[in-house]
């Protein structure tokens, strides 16, 4: 889960880690809480590169804060809506630096990455002024490879930074992150620091373990949509393009994704990615009936396609749960098409055909048939 910043600050806050004072508005909020000026205020996307895109700007007034504000909520940035922003106090007389925490999944450690400088244009800098290390996922040889990292800068750059790297790496430890990020790290004379960004990526499969993480979620749902669905139903769901005409019910996260590819590469629009979990479903037909809820209410599905490869799910039993699931699933009106290979696919057949459901075993027939509804409706 990529944190808003607002609340990736909120947490570091929590954990003793000096952030800019601020404030997250919607557009329903007036800016009378805000804290002593001047201001930046800051639009809330799950995204880098905010500044670049204009959503990122000082402001001297409440009445320019108020004015942004209104500027930036509802706008569409990096394909992402801008529902709120935060507003802090500006960090005054700093320098800037950068540190970053990164699992490296290829060698089995974390990637620490330090630069005596920082800002917008990190990525151009030179090669040799970005110092990285990859260690033991511990924070002891974090906070060491970040001293080592520091060796010849400034001194209250060094010090800045080698604070940060003891704070940040037990943060990033506890939390079970994959990623922090703090660009810029603003810097005083005197070797103290301020987070002037964060950028945190969580571990949804820590969850369960970080109640202040779950908190967030729970708290902020309209936020964390897909984090807060897989949560609440326990199994993974994401609408890819809210414009697509095929809604998916499938199963396997590896193989739902190389559907989504084929369907595209076919000039098919998918609707969304799904990992149903048959295993999960324990003879009840709630999560199927949730998901065609969702396909039901998705204002351009033209049609439902499901695919699933059982191994050891019994096809036949799956049949039966999507038949009554379909009569439990007011909302849908379009046709379903049937894709299944595998274990007791002639109980399935039975079942699907009784309900007059067509089942392919073919991928491209079942395609076929999909054209045809999506060309009829």
């Amino acid at each position: 889960m990529y944190l808003l910043e607002h609340d990736a600050k909120e947490l570091l806050a929590a954990h003793g880690i000096d952030v800019p004072a601020g404030v997250l508005l919607d557009a329903s909020n007036d800016a009378a809480e805000l804290p002593r000026g001047p201001w930046v205020v800051k639009g809330q996307i799950a995204a880098g590169g905010r500044g670049k895109a204009g959503i990122i700007r000082k402001a001297a007034t409440r009445d320019e804060v108020a004015a942004l504000r209104r500027d930036m909520i509802g706008r569409t940035v990096k394909a992402k809506r801008v529902d709120s922003v935060r507003v802090e106090q500006q960090v005054a007389k700093s320098e800037e630096a950068y540190i970053g925490f990164l699992v490296d999944p290829a060698a089995a450690g974390v990637r620490v990455i330090v630069a005596e400088n920082g800002g917008m244009d990190i990525e151009a800098m030179p090669h040799d002024a970005i110092r990285t290390e990859t260690v033991p996922a511990e924070a002891a040889a974090m906070i060491a490879a970040v001293e080592r990292a520091t060796a010849g800068m400034a001194d209250h750059k060094a010090r800045a930074l080698r604070d940060a790297g003891a704070k940040l790496a037990k943060f990033f430890v506890e939390r079970e992150a994959v990623l922090v990020e703090i660009n810029p790290l603003f810097v005083k004379r005197d070797g103290t620091w301020v987070a002037g960004d964060a950028k945190i990526v969580t571990d949804d499969n820590a969850l369960e373990r970080q109640p202040a993480l779950r908190t967030v979620v729970e708290q902020r749902s309209d936020a964390y949509t897909e984090v807060a669905l897989k949560l609440d139903h326990g199994f993974d769901y994401v609408v890819v393009d809210p414009q697509g005409e095929i809604g998916l019910l499938t199963t396997g996260a590896g193989l739902s994704m190389m559907l989504i590819d084929e369907l595209r590469a076919a000039g098919l629009k998918p609707y969304n990615f799904l990992d149903i979990r048959t295993g999960g479903l324990r003879g009840e037909t709630k999560r199927i009936v949730q998901v065609l809820q969702w396909l039901g209410e998705a204002p351009r599905v033209k049609v439902v396609l499901i695919n699933v490869f059982a191994g050891i799910t019994d096809l036949g039993e799956f049949a039966r749960l999507l038949v009554a699931a379909i009569g439990e699933a007011p909302a849908l009106k379009v046709p379903v098409v049937a894709r299944l290979v595998g274990n007791r696919l002639p109980a399935a057949r039975e079942v699907l055909t009784a309900a007059g459901i067509a089942l392919y075993t073919d991928l491209d027939e079942a395609l076929a048939d999909v054209r045809k509804h999506l060309h009829a409706r």
